[in-house]
């Protein structure tokens, strides 16, 4: 039972249907979608369409998605909706691409995504599922505080852009209205006629004009070529429960390695110590992404050594590692640190459950806004490595590393818990907290998302506000270089299953603007 004179918040108790979300609007489609006999996957698609128009600095239509769907009876299915560089692109010819490049954008792969999961899922149609955000990109939608904050952080890079400039070069404040008539088209559009509104005609001929003007070598037969995957999740077991993520290109690798790590150790003992606890989370981090860093690429274009990565022995190879009492040296990584992105969970009266993630990568992506169809295009493709010869390295056809991984807890055979973490890099060492508070400590869905955070990256362990100033001292003098987080690290969004009282769970970050609804 959480403190009631502290500022947080309860997590929800239902019996029907929960919906956690970022955005209290999306939170509210999904709701409204449940009530009316939608499934989790339909009031997955409706809250992940709001998102993507009352959210643009973190997701959108011109960006990607992962999602893991899980039936009541145990059927576990999962999607890759990331997409591909161009066929045309050379990279001998292009070299670095950077942030707000038109190399940075892949073929988006959202809109596949969020399709598949309405064919193979959903009960309600399609068009029903996209009113609300078609409403809301129509008549305007009331920017939430967050998005506001975020909004203003990026005004420099969006006045710099020649195409979003005359968009999203605004000084927002909450509460204001942003009306989008050309994203309500594209919604209407993709409501009526699928993915060839999307990837074929007047909406794809203008987003490859779009990045052809700014020297892009995209194609509409990339955009007509494009088709997302059902993978197989990877998994293990952690505290009798079996952990399942995506499989690379994503990072949900690390996720599962960091979770061998303290599987053989006294995770409520080590949690007692705040200074203890953040040194072994900074430790397993370092080996986990030193892991992810080396082989999390498109398996279509390398082995990857998944079953030695994930095993058992391999943990234990590693775990003496962790013995050390000062600070590991990580292996560095060539890219910058701080991205976002939106994730959602759903669950409805039948106990099928839908863990739903979709990113436009940096705050506002590429910062590339095509204006016939209302699209920020996100800039993936600047995840490719530029150590030659890297598993990730840049080539046609290919898909970058991605860090968007939605999560899916198992028991018994029966999904009980769909879970993510939003911030870039951060989403896999933030679910390992999130888990490890949740099953070792046995906290609730909300005050594991509300604990303060830390992350060791690129040789520098980030703190936020909440983490005191003794445990800051005691880590730099373990070797540590402690730096205060300039932004809340990440967001997230939970629901446990409680199968034997019939009762779900759900919690929402703080951090975001959202809140988890249900009834």
């Amino acid at each position: 039972m959480r403190n009631f004179q502290q500022p947080t918040r309860s997590a929800i108790y239902c019996e029907n249907g929960v919906v956690a979300t970022s955005l209290p609007e999306a939170t509210t489609a999904g709701l409204e979608v449940l009530r009316a006999g939608g499934s989790a996957a339909d009031a997955a698609v409706a809250a992940a369409a709001v998102l993507a128009v009352a959210e643009p600095q973190n997701a959108g239509f011109g960006g990607d998605s992962f999602y893991i769907h899980a039936r009541a009876d145990g059927t576990v299915s999962a999607y890759n909706g990331s997409g591909r560089t161009p066929a045309a692109l050379d990279p001998e010819a292009i070299g670095e691409i950077g942030f707000d490049s038109a190399h940075a954008v892949t073929v988006p792969g959202a809109v596949d995504a969020l399709l598949q999961l309405h064919t193979d899922h959903c009960r309600l149609p399609l068009d029903r599922l996209l009113a609300p955000a078609t409403a809301l990109a129509e008549q305007g939608y009331l920017v939430q505080p967050r998005v506001a904050w975020d909004w203003q952080m990026e005004r420099e890079r969006l006045a710099r852009s020649p195409t979003a400039a005359p968009m999203y070069d605004r000084a927002v404040r909450p509460g204001d209205r942003v009306v989008q008539p050309a994203l309500a088209a594209t919604l209407r559009a993709i409501a009526a006629d699928g993915r060839r509104a999307f990837y074929e005609g007047a909406i794809a001929d203008g987003i490859v004009a779009t990045l052809r003007a700014l020297g892009g070598t995209h194609t509409a037969e990339d955009f007509a070529r494009h088709r997302g995957q059902a993978v197989e999740p990877i998994r293990t077991r952690y505290r009798d429960h079996d952990i399942l993520e995506c499989p690379p290109n994503g990072q949900g690798m690390a996720v599962l390695i960091m979770l061998n790590l303290l599987s053989a150790l006294d995770m409520p003992q080590v949690w007692r110590d705040p200074v203890a606890y953040a040194h072994l989370l900074a430790q397993v981090s370092v080996l986990a992404y030193r892991e992810r860093t080396r082989w999390a690429a498109d398996p279509d274009f390398t082995q990857i050594p998944l079953q030695r990565l994930l095993s058992a022995e391999y943990a234990d190879e590693l775990r003496p590692l962790l013995a050390s009492e000062h600070a590991l040296t990580p292996a560095l990584l060539d890219e910058t640190p701080h991205k976002d992105t939106v994730y959602l969970s759903c669950v409805d009266r039948d106990g099928n459950a839908v863990s739903f993630i979709n990113s436009i990568f940096t705050d506002f992506g590429s910062a590339i806004y095509d204006a016939r169809s209302g699209l920020l295009l996100h800039n993936r493709g600047a995840s490719f490595s530029r150590e030659p010869g890297h598993p990730n390295a840049l080539a046609p056809l290919k898909r970058p590393m991605h860090t968007i991984i939605p999560g899916m807890a198992m028991r018994d055979g029966r999904p009980v818990m769909p879970f993510g973490v939003m911030g870039g890099h951060y989403q896999a060492t933030g679910q390992v907290q999130f888990l490890s508070a949740l099953l070792d400590l046995g906290l609730d869905p909300q005050q594991a998302l509300e604990l303060p955070r830390h992350f060791c990256f690129r040789g520098v362990l980030e703190v936020e506000e909440t983490v005191p100033q003794r445990v800051r001292e005691a880590l730099a003098a373990k070797g540590y270089v402690v730096r205060p987080a300039k932004m809340p690290i990440g967001g997230g969004q939970a629901i446990y299953i409680d199968h034997a009282r019939g009762v779900l769970i759900g919690g929402s970050d703080p951090r975001k603007d959202g809140l988890a609804g249900g009834y």
